[in-house]
């Protein structure tokens, strides 16, 4: 990761809102009333790099009108750097999510019509100085369609040009994909141009092509690290030749959502703090431990101190 730089991260993806069922544990169908909070896989990793210390900006477009506003008002609030934030008029909606507080049954139900943050344009991250920031942080959502597509892949190249490192979160969501097929061509190509490639075990198989191929094909990426993801079987990491295995943090959970992100945020964080990757795999693994026991995503990311609370109360779930 290039040091040196005042700029910290700079996130490329999408911001939204979030609704969820108030109090926790009620259905969305038997909600009378439902709490808002900052989402979007993007502004959920930038908001966990905030919290544990980091500078991070976001690159996307909101919706002109009020959500939108509401989501540049949360970035605020959070402390997150904005400039590269753009206002897309006409018919451009942002995500909303409607995401409940409960394992049983779990229901999230997103809206992505016109979605604001497939506006971007090779424009838009052009007028970036990517030689401020130590690292070009990518979800695969962006991908997903033009113009953000070539947006991305022209954000990619100018950071690689500054000496940017490039970090690809897969972030697969098959409902904004035309294909599997699609998704796999473009993610590889993404990947294949990453330092830094995360992913869970779903991922990998449509980048794969194959579910049964996927940790091999993880294994054989030319990134200088490698995570995949396993869900409550842990985590295999590869980097320098070298193979880890994690497990997970023992926790009573209420909800599913949110983990990734909070890793991706706590894994950057450590290594920026100049940690190894194992104990930055960790305190990835942990921070998400703690997002699941939370409401919504980006309210429950973990301070530094919490995380540190959290690391000296369990043990590191190491495997051989």
């Amino acid at each position: 990761m290039a040091s040196g730089r005042d700029g910290g991260f700079l996130v490329l993806g999408r911001a939204g809102m979030d609704l969820m069922p108030d109090p926790p544990g009620t259905s969305i169908e038997g909600a009378a009333r439902f709490v808002a909070a900052l989402g979007g896989s993007a502004a959920n990793i930038a908001v966990a790099l905030v919290r544990q210390g980091c500078r991070a900006a976001l690159v996307t477009c909101v919706s002109d009108d009020a959500v939108g506003r509401y989501c540049l008002a949360q970035l605020d609030r959070y402390g997150i750097d904005r400039a590269h934030v753009r206002a897309a008029g006409g018919e451009a909606r942002n995500s909303l999510a409607l995401s409940e507080s409960r394992l049983a049954g779990h229901q999230t139900v997103i809206y992505r019509n016109g979605a604001a943050d497939f506006a971007l344009t090779e424009a838009d991250v052009e007028r970036i100085d990517y030689a401020r920031f130590a690292a070009l942080v990518t979800t695969g959502t962006v991908l997903a369609a033009e113009p953000s597509r070539s947006a991305a892949f022209r954000a990619f190249a100018l950071a690689r040009a500054a000496g940017c490192e490039i970090v690809f979160d897969m972030d697969y969501r098959p409902y904004s994909w035309r294909s599997a097929e699609e998704a796999a061509e473009v993610c590889g190509r993404a990947a294949a141009l990453s330092d830094v490639v995360v992913g869970n075990d779903v991922e990998f198989g449509v980048l794969a092509g194959d579910p049964a191929a996927a940790l091999d094909h993880a294994r054989h990426l030319s990134a200088g690290l490698v995570i995949y993801k396993m869900g409550e079987a842990g985590a295999v990491t590869w980097a320098g030749g070298q193979e880890v295995r994690t497990g997970v943090y023992p926790v009573r959970a209420l909800k599913p959502t949110g983990a990734g992100d909070a890793f991706l945020g706590g894994l950057l964080s450590a290594r920026a703090a100049g940690l190894g990757v194992t104990d930055a795999v960790l305190r990835g693994s942990a921070a998400a431990a703690i997002v699941v026991g939370r409401v919504g995503c980006a309210p429950a990311m973990p301070t530094t101190a919490e995380l540190d609370a959290f690391l000296s109360a369990h043990p590191a779930p190491l495997m051989s």
